[in-house]
Formats: structure tokens, C-alpha cells, sequence
């Protein structure tokens, strides 16, 4: 009983440190880019194991970064409760998380198909080099966002084994959206990177401006969700479900407060998890039902 309590207390704390509830900006768009890819259902077999490749790269991805900014974070009166700072977990154990992790992640890829399992090791380097980009570039939102755009990139090409020009579109998509609210994000810490060195737009830019550019990546971002209606022939369903979207987004960007960091968990986080989930449903609903 006692074993099974100190299971359960570290798989916890794992999934704090790697924020898993945030696999919900990621995933939405990669079950979107499966079922178009698949024009339907895809295989039991794709499902469980691009699942699989998602989920593990993720975390392999998220623990890794916490590695590589635990001196920031400890630092930082905003950052200084996570678990490497508190050191709750040694940064030893979660480096051999990271391992584990990238490796049920190639092997998932191989489980898959050749041309997932060849790309393996090239998203590997990509998702572990934006730990890195914030010590010399203010261009690491966008960074963050490309590598996430990988999800449904890879999910299209987890079902087909080809490329083609919808997963990039969907990727651009996630790119602008993942970069427009980490801007936000990083608007906290803006007095903080200027000391230690650290780049951000925010920083670089200043907080209005800042602000201004993460709107316009996300009007972008709206723009090709309706670019995708044309060229995937989609209907009236989904264009609720974008108006939804925006609606959410133009909420998010009117209760900015960086002194709040309640109301910049909901703006950056919160209502972003709602606006992927809606864009999924309503996507689903008029690709089955339009």
C-alpha cells in the first residue's frame, strides 16, 4: 500500500512537471489533421500509436526544458515553486524521464511508418533546441509554436506516410496561435528577462507592442482558419466554430494583466485549451454532419 502511494505520489508529480493537461493545444489539431488524412476514422493502430508518439514526445519535450531552465526558475519569484527549484524531483531522474520518453517516442514512430520513424530523430533536436532559443533570440515564441506544430504535421504524415499542403496549413495555424499567447505569457517577465539576458518579444519590444504583436500573429492565425474553408471545402459548422474561436480570442487579449498571475493563467492558458477544444468539435461535427 505504501509502494503504491509512492507510485502514485511521483506520477504526479510527473505530470505537474510536464503541465500535461497542457497536451490540449496540441492534440485537438493532430485528431483534426488524422481524420482529414484519413478522410474518416483512422486506423486502431495509427490511433494508439501516433497517440502514443504525441503524448511522449510532449513530455519528453516539456521535462527537458524544466532541465534547462532550472537555474531561470529558481530565480524567479514566478517560476521558483516548480519541482526542480522546490527539488521535489532531481534534475538526474528527470533527464532519465526525458529518455525514456524519446525513446517510446522513436519507437512509436517506427510502430507507425518509415517516414515517421526517419523524422523521428529530426523532431527530437527540434522540440529540444527551443529550450535554448530564449538566450539568444526574441523570435523563441515562434519557435515554440513550429515545434509544436509538428503534432498535426506528424499526425498527417502518421496516417499517410506522404507529405502534403493541409498538415502545413495546420501547422502554420498552431505556430501563430502558440506564439501569439506564449507573447502574452512572457509579458509577465519582462523586467526579469532584461536582467538575466533573457530574449523575449515582450522584453525586446516592450509590453504594448509586445501585446500588438501577439494580435496581429493571431489575426493571422484566424485568417488561415478561414483559408482552410475553401480549400478543404469545409461549411457553415465550422465557421461557428471559428467565430467561437474569436470571440475567445479578443477575450483573451481584453483581460491581459501581467500583475495578475490568475488572470494571465486564463488568458494565456485557460481560454486557449477552450478555443482548441471548440475548433476540434466543431470540426469534427461538420466533417461528419456537413
Amino acid at each position: 500500500m505504501e509502494y503504491a502511494r509512492k507510485v502514485g505520489s511521483k506520477i504526479k508529480l510527473y505530470s505537474e512537471l510536464v503541465m500535461f493537461s497542457h497536451t490540449l493545444f496540441s492534440l485537438p489539431f493532430a485528431i483534426i489533421s488524422m481524420v482529414w488524412a484519413a478522410n474518416g476514422l483512422p486506423s486502431v493502430h495509427v490511433m494508439i500509436w501516433g497517440l502514443i508518439a504525441l503524448v511522449a514526445a510532449r513530455n519528453g519535450a516539456n521535462a527537458f526544458n524544466r532541465v534547462v531552465d532550472r537555474i531561470y526558475d529558481a530565480q524567479n519569484p514566478r517560476t521558483a515553486h516548480r519541482h526542480l527549484p522546490q527539488q521535489l524531483l532531481e534534475a538526474k531522474e528527470v533527464l532519465m524521464f526525458v529518455v525514456i520518453n524519446y525513446g517510446i517516442f522513436i519507437a512509436a514512430s517506427a510502430m507507425l511508418n518509415p517516414l515517421c520513424f526517419l523524422l523521428s530523430p529530426v523532431a527530437i533536436f527540434l522540440i529540444s533546441s527551443y529550450s535554448y532559443t530564449k538566450r539568444f533570440t526574441y523570435l523563441s515564441h515562434l519557435y515554440l509554436g513550429f515545434t509544436i506544430a509538428s503534432a498535426p504535421i506528424g499526425a498527417w504524415f502518421a496516417v499517410t506516410g506522404k507529405f502534403a499542403f493541409t498538415p502545413f496549413v495546420l501547422g502554420t495555424i498552431v505556430m501563430l496561435w502558440i506564439a501569439g499567447f506564449d507573447i502574452i505569457y512572457g509579458s509577465q517577465d519582462i523586467e526579469f528577462d532584461r536582467k538575466h539576458g533573457l530574449w523575449s518579444i515582450p522584453s525586446y519590444f516592450g509590453l504594448k507592442n509586445g501585446l500588438r504583436i501577439a494580435a496581429a500573429l493571431h489575426l493571422l492565425m484566424v485568417l488561415l482558419l478561414l483559408a482552410l474553408i475553401p480549400l478543404r471545402g469545409l461549411g457553415w459548422t465550422y465557421g461557428i466554430g471559428i467565430g467561437v474561436a474569436v470571440v475567445l480570442l479578443l477575450t483573451e487579449h481584453r483581460i491581459i494583466k501581467p500583475g495578475n498571475r490568475q488572470v494571465m493563467k486564463i488568458a494565456s492558458y485557460n481560454l486557449n485549451q477552450v478555443i482548441s477544444m471548440v475548433i476540434l468539435f466543431m470540426t469534427l461535427i461538420d466533417f461528419y454532419l456537413g
